[in-house]
């Protein structure tokens, strides 16, 4: 994994919200900074005094064989782009060694959850399965893409109906392309979760599936988290 700390972390001893970075399909752990210039974004945000200081965690989301199935790979398995394991991952392995090595802030409001294409179907399955742990999730040119929409809202009932958890979820924000080619599963997700209460902020765009929104869309979503 990547990890961005803001300016002063070395020399303090204060603890930081933490916001866990995801990327897309055939991407990897750099591809955030290398690509998306999320270094650069955070840095120049908190500067400005516009995003609060926080720390991003940046993992590697491939945790098997890939191969680019997307957007109509099976519900399960392989085909998923090794997402379930991702969320296994996720769970047992990234959290716990990000709250153990770095000074980060582990309760709800001080916690969010992002990510691009795959990232963003990875980060939807991590908020449903665990809604009580992500008080600022955001979805960027994505939505429900791995399977049938219908086995996502099945397989994610409880989190869907947890309606004290969504009380504690500060922001739900989505934002793609006018000419992506996933903006039918987004629109068809926002539809979805505000069949079940939940209160999704969407954003549509001009462009496409690419680094330039990607970019616009971080330093749009990080100032309106932990606050």
């Amino acid at each position: 994994m990547h990890v961005y700390t803001p300016p002063g972390y070395e020399a303090g001893a204060e603890k930081y919200p933490v916001l866990y970075l995801l990327h897309g399909a055939g991407d990897s752990d750099d591809s955030w900074t290398s690509v998306g210039r999320a270094n650069f974004i955070l840095d120049n945000l908190i500067a400005a005094g516009k995003a609060r200081p926080m720390i991003v965690v940046m993992p590697a989301g491939h945790t098997g064989p890939f191969s680019f199935i997307m957007p109509t790979a099976p519900a399960r398995g392989e085909g998923r782009l090794g997402s379930d394991r991702f969320e296994d991952d996720f769970l047992k392995d990234i959290l716990p060694y990000v709250e153990q090595h770095y000074r980060v802030r582990n309760d709800r409001p001080h916690r969010a959850v992002a990510g691009l294409s795959m990232g963003g179907a990875q980060t939807l399955n991590l908020a449903m399965a665990r809604p009580r742990d992500f008080g600022y999730v955001g979805v960027f040119s994505s939505g429900v893409v791995f399977g049938k929409a219908a086995d996502w809202e099945k397989e994610h009932k409880g989190g869907l109906g947890d309606a004290a958890a969504g009380e504690g979820l500060k922001l739900l924000w989505f934002a793609t392309g006018s000419e992506d080619f996933l903006m039918p599963r987004t629109r068809e997700t926002v539809g979805l979760l505000k069949k079940h209460g939940v209160r999704p902020v969407f954003k549509e765009t001009s462009g496409g599936h690419t680094w330039i929104n990607w970019q616009k869309y971080l330093n749009e979503f990080a100032p309106q988290v932990f606050r």
